[in-house]
């Protein structure tokens, strides 16, 4: 799964590495500490152009009369992303990008949660698969865009840290993804490749979500 992750790349490196319009109200960064129910940076393909905008990151389904009428959707599992009601017109209709720099995942000492912070081998930004869904509440004209990280089975090494890992999209891919050419973007969602990913350990100080800071990505040496 992905529960919390760090986006430190400037709006507009966003906005030109992903050719995407930015919207005026994106989320502050550096923010190195991103919970649920946040806003995120996402990319998404509307009226023949790309929009970078904002979105909670926590998918509200349709009939939920409040936010938290039901269970937090921070992520959608690919395997049954298509059959599940709250997101399968999603993952036909409503497909996005969510932006980072890196995420977390913990692992267990006894009692104690160790987090590790994973990035690409690479250094370039991670692209996290996701949907996104439009509520509102039946007394308010305000709509809010929601979004979830589409999930899937660990690949072997990240295996040691989590069973399951974020969907992260190559750059050729994203356009597929997000429904510019034609269909098959099914297939897009699997773990990437074994050696796609680095990670190392940070100190426990990112273990609470009120945490914030550069520091919060350092490596700990323990």
């Amino acid at each position: 799964m992905c529960g919390r992750f760090a986006v430190t790349l400037p709006q507009d490196a966003m906005a030109q590495l992903f050719e995407a319009a930015p919207a005026n109200d994106l989320p502050d960064v550096p923010n190195y500490n991103v919970c649920p129910t946040n806003a995120v940076h996402t990319v998404t393909f509307q009226d023949g152009h790309r929009r970078l905008s904002p979105m909670r990151w926590g998918f509200i389904p349709h009939w939920y009369k409040k936010p938290n009428d039901g269970p937090l959707l921070i992520n959608a599992r690919a395997e049954t992303i298509a059959e599940k009601p709250a997101f399968r017109a999603a993952c036909r209709e409503r497909r996005a990008v969510i932006i980072a720099t890196g995420f977390y995942e913990w692992t267990r000492d006894g009692d104690t949660r160790l987090p590790w912070y994973i990035t690409r081998t690479d250094g370039a930004p991670l692209a996290f698969a996701a949907v996104w869904q439009g509520w509102s509440a039946k007394d308010s004209n305000e709509t809010l865009r929601t979004a979830a990280i589409v999930t899937t089975g660990a690949n072997a090494p990240m295996s040691a840290i989590h069973h399951r890992m974020p969907v992260i999209l190559d750059p050729d891919d994203i356009s597929l993804w997000l429904g510019e050419q034609g269909k098959g973007a099914a297939r897009l969602m699997r773990a990437a490749p074994d050696d796609a990913l680095r990670w190392f350990r940070v100190a426990q100080t990112v273990n609470s979500n009120r945490a914030s800071g550069p520091e919060l990505i350092e490596p700990f040496d323990d």
